[in-house]
């Protein structure tokens, strides 16, 4: 299992590089759906896949609406893609950032954080997240129907301001 959580984190840390370095919409996307992804399997991994699910289904609802904005209003041909020599660039930037980060940290590191939820199932009578669902629903379930409200409305405000000049009142960008 601490192979797989190291397999998570290397790819959070590229999609974040990816993130980072991409000026074209289009790939930015694509690495902010790897890095939801992974750091969904992150939590996954530490006992909380109820809250993966939720986060990883109001990060792509938030994506989109991010995605439809950036594609309408860059609509470029031909994009740079991760193979391009500005974008490379880049990757190799932030990655001897990202190796000089980690060497100067990694005396403080600490193991002990690495057990993930499987290796002490022995000691536990329920889930690790089972608490998290209750409350979730009780307390926090008007706080989720007004954030699914929010993103659906600020999905008809992007749709409504990218729509074009034959329509759409709100076009001056």
């Amino acid at each position: 299992m601490v192979y797989i959580m190291c397999v998570f984190m290397l790819g959070l840390v590229l999609g974040v590089v990816v993130v980072a370095s991409n000026p074209s919409p289009y790939f930015g996307a694509l690495g902010l759906v790897v890095v939801s992804g992974m750091g969904c399997g992150i939590l996954v991994g530490h006992g909380a896949p109820f809250l993966s699910l939720v986060l990883f289904l109001i990060y792509l609802g938030g994506m989109l609406v991010v995605f439809a904005y950036s594609a309408a209003l860059a609509a470029e041909p031909f994009p740079e893609t991760l193979g391009s020599r500005s974008v490379a660039v880049n990757v190799v930037g932030y990655l001897v950032g990202v190796v000089l980060g980690a060497s100067f940290f990694w005396d403080g590191w600490f193991g002990g954080l690495w057990p993930t939820v499987d290796e002490g199932v022995e000691f536990s009578l329920l889930r690790a997240d089972v608490g998290g669902v209750a409350v979730m629903y009780s307390s926090g379930g008007l706080m989720l129907v007004l954030s699914a409200w929010v993103l659906l409305l600020t999905l008809f405000v992007v749709l409504e301001v990218c729509r074009g000049l034959s329509r759409g009142a709100l076009r001056a960008v």
